[in-house]
């Protein structure tokens, strides 16, 4: 038995709602059978792996792996995923430092199978460190089955923090944040930036996202998003900015009002 996300409403009204019952949710929906079977089965079997083939030949395994990163689509894209394990992170011309979506840096870092001699794989707390994301973001997919802007607002709150809270520069996490759609698609909506936007000079467009950042959010950096009412607001933004393209008239004059006394 599946368990679907309650979702009352739409935009922010909706997203007060959900967050306001997300932990019981989410609960929910990891007790549900078809994520708990997941779960055990991965618990099980992934201490048994100690090379990338391994995991590429067990297709449940790979799933959960796979789903944990929101990767889902890439499970037939075997020679591919291969690659990206096998070279891990720590050689600069590996080929998930050479991607622009860094949930393949994530994915090959988590495992490590070509970074070190014995892989993460062995870990006591691995399983539980891989099917905890696993479950927030096969959460996050069935909320977007119901109202795709929720799925993003949720991915933000969870992707945003973790490129935060690493070590790279601040223009190397504007990059990865440009790189990755979810991501991009929240920053572009909520800057209120053109459909076009993409197209123009990678260079220019980290100017204007730092710039209209700054601006409208009034931060100095990147990782003042870790302030919470910084993030709130980021998340906020964009589902009032989402509903000015789809609600009527009236509804969407109040809705430009509320962005421009600032809500």
């Amino acid at each position: 038995m599946s368990f679907s996300p309650i979702i009352l409403g739409t935009g922010l009204m909706g997203w007060r709602f959900l967050e306001s019952t997300i932990s019981t949710q989410k609960a929910a929906f990891e007790e549900s059978a078809v994520i708990q079977r997941d779960i055990d089965y991965f618990a099980e079997k992934i201490g048994d792996v100690s090379t990338a083939e391994d995991l590429m030949s067990d297709r449940r395994l790979l799933s959960v792996a796979l789903g944990a990163f929101g990767l889902d689509e890439d499970i037939n894209n075997t020679y591919f995923i291969r690659k990206v394990l096998e070279e891990g992170t720590v050689a600069d011309d590996a080929l998930a430092n050479r991607l622009s979506d860094s949930r393949y840096e994530e994915l090959a870092g988590a495992f490590a199978f070509g970074d070190r001699p014995v892989p993460r794989t062995k870990l006591s707390t691995f399983a539980d460190e891989i099917t905890s994301r696993f479950v927030s973001a096969q959460f996050e997919i069935a909320v977007g089955e119901q109202d795709n802007n929720m799925r993003l607002a949720l991915n933000a709150e969870r992707a945003l923090p973790e490129i935060l809270e690493s070590d790279s520069t601040e223009n190397s996490k504007w990059f990865q944040i440009m790189g990755t759609s979810a991501l991009r698609t929240v920053f572009e909506t909520a800057l209120g930036l053109p459909s076009n936007f993409s197209q123009i000079d990678l260079d220019q467009q980290l100017d204007v996202f730092k710039e209209k950042a700054s601006r409208q959010f009034n931060i100095n950096s990147i990782e003042d998003f870790q302030d919470e009412e910084k993030m709130g607001k980021l998340v906020d933004t964009f589902l009032l900015r989402s509903q000015l393209t789809t609600d009527g008239t009236t509804s969407s004059n109040s809705i430009a009002l509320t962005l421009l006394t600032g809500y």
